[in-house]
């Protein structure tokens, strides 16, 4: 028996509202149809001159335990490689605000909501490696985009994944977009056949979040609009 999900939601502010990273996902599969669908509805965004440079990569079942198994063992064996493009900065190039919301974020999550030290090390590197699982999602999802349109195409990317994220919110489903994945991009693309000039966005798991991991309750804090919008009239 599977536990009880959560119902659509049925307006956009609620849908933004709700959205969240979820990182503890039930095994309640997703009908393929929904999927479909959500992928339909995000493949509405904004994309410069309309070009809609992203493919999605959509794995379940078999091929999702297949890759989980690959991703694991380069994991455990190669380790990581640098990612295809300039992600982010290296730990201790952070500057303020960032540098402190990003440390609070890995308190929140890895002090508060998992319980675990900053020295216990193992026990992290456990839950990181629940990335390459999707967290236990029935769906994963690696996205791409064209490399000829590189710049713009990354920002296309971002208004495509946001779109899939608040349209799975519809269907009451939640999301987690994963930059782990890019630590692997060779895997990924013997494992799906991702041809060379596309270029490896981030993952994403989808499905139904599971209400009683701990992980459920954490929620992650966000500015006030006075700290980032100024009016000008």
């Amino acid at each position: 028996m599977y536990a009880p999900v959560e119902s659509p939601m049925t307006t956009v502010e609620e849908a933004i509202a709700s959205r969240r990273s979820v990182r503890a996902f039930l095994p309640t599969p997703v009908p393929r149809s929904e999927v479909e669908r959500i992928l339909a509805l995000a493949s509405r965004s904004a994309s410069n001159s309309n070009v809609q440079p992203w493919q999605v990569h959509v794995v379940t079942d078999e091929a999702k335990r297949r890759l989980t198994a690959a991703l694991l063992d380069a994991f455990d064996t190669v380790g990581r490689t640098p990612p295809e493009y300039p992600y982010q900065p290296a730990p201790h190039e952070w500057v303020e605000p960032f540098r402190s919301r990003r440390s609070r974020f890995g308190e929140g999550l890895y002090g508060g909501a998992l319980g675990l030290r900053s020295e216990d090390t193992v026990r992290r590197e456990a839950h990181h490696r629940r990335n390459y699982d999707f967290f236990g999602a029935p769906v994963g999802m690696i996205l791409t985009v064209s490399r000829h349109p590189r710049q713009s195409a990354l920002l296309d990317a971002g208004l495509f994944l946001q779109a899939l994220m608040l349209a799975a919110r519809g269907f009451g489903l939640h999301t987690c977009p994963q930059a782990s994945f890019i630590d692997f991009s060779a895997v990924l693309r013997e494992q799906l056949s991702i041809p060379e000039d596309q270029l490896i966005v981030c993952g994403i798991a989808l499905g139904h979040a599971d209400p009683d991991h701990c992980l459920h309750a954490y929620r992650t804090p966000r500015e006030p609009t006075s700290s980032f919008a100024t009016f000008h009239s």
